[in-house]
């Protein structure tokens, strides 16, 4: 009779990383940033949607919000200073608190001024959902580079070109949409400067977006 052998082999035990809470996530200040700034550009949209916020008032917010930047640098003002320990990176606090806030009603005024509603909030909405989402899963998430140096990932600007196209098409078309989304996406990766000053994506995002979807629908 043949001789059966039995053959043991000894499998070691994987040890996976255990799953990191939401609240890790939370208190890490970019993600309470990015949140934040999901928030900030929906209720933008919705606000000019039924007519509750014009251009007119978002200028008289961007000079409210410059004094309060310029006020925050030498006073300790209640909840705006609370904020922006919240939500400010440390160095904006020391040289320009509130520089985010301020850049993106700056972008959504100007969107706001030069294009029909519709695009306006279709590019702010891009600037919300694309730039905040690029940002979160990049910084968490992304491990292949864009470019050699720099912080901006694939995995990132992906993410980023999805969520903006998605958000866009409450108020465009697909077409429309996913051209907005791949140019701003596109602008979002580089640094764009004028002279010695980079120019915030903040400005340059809904800028892109609208201009795009306003030479899609006059060449189409």
């Amino acid at each position: 009779m043949p001789v059966v052998r039995t053959i043991r082999v000894r499998v070691d035990r994987v040890q996976f990383p255990a799953p990191r809470p939401i609240f890790y996530y939370m208190n890490q200040l970019e993600t309470r940033r990015q949140i934040a700034h999901l928030f900030f550009g929906i209720v933008i949209v919705l606000l000019l949607h039924f007519d509750f916020l014009n251009g007119f008032i978002l200028f008289d917010l961007i000079i409210l919000t410059l004094i309060f930047s310029l006020f925050s640098l030498r006073f300790q003002i209640p909840v705006v200073t609370w904020l922006l320990e919240v939500l400010d990176r440390p160095e904006d606090i020391k040289k320009f608190p509130a520089k985010g806030t301020l850049m993106f009603l700056l972008g959504g005024f100007l969107v706001v001024w030069l294009f029909p509603q519709d695009i306006a909030l279709a590019s702010i909405l891009i600037l919300t959902f694309g730039d905040g989402v690029s940002t979160y899963v990049g910084t968490h998430f992304g491990k292949t580079k864009l470019f050699l140096e720099g912080r901006k990932t694939w995995e990132g600007s992906l993410a980023g070109f999805i969520a903006a196209g998605g958000g866009a098409l409450i108020f465009l078309s697909w077409p429309e949409a996913l051209a907005a989304a791949l140019v701003s996406m596109i602008v979002e990766a580089f640094e764009i400067k004028l002279g010695k000053w980079e120019i915030n994506d903040n400005i340059t995002v809904p800028l892109a977006a609208a201009g795009t979807i306003w030479l899609f629908r006059l060449l189409i």
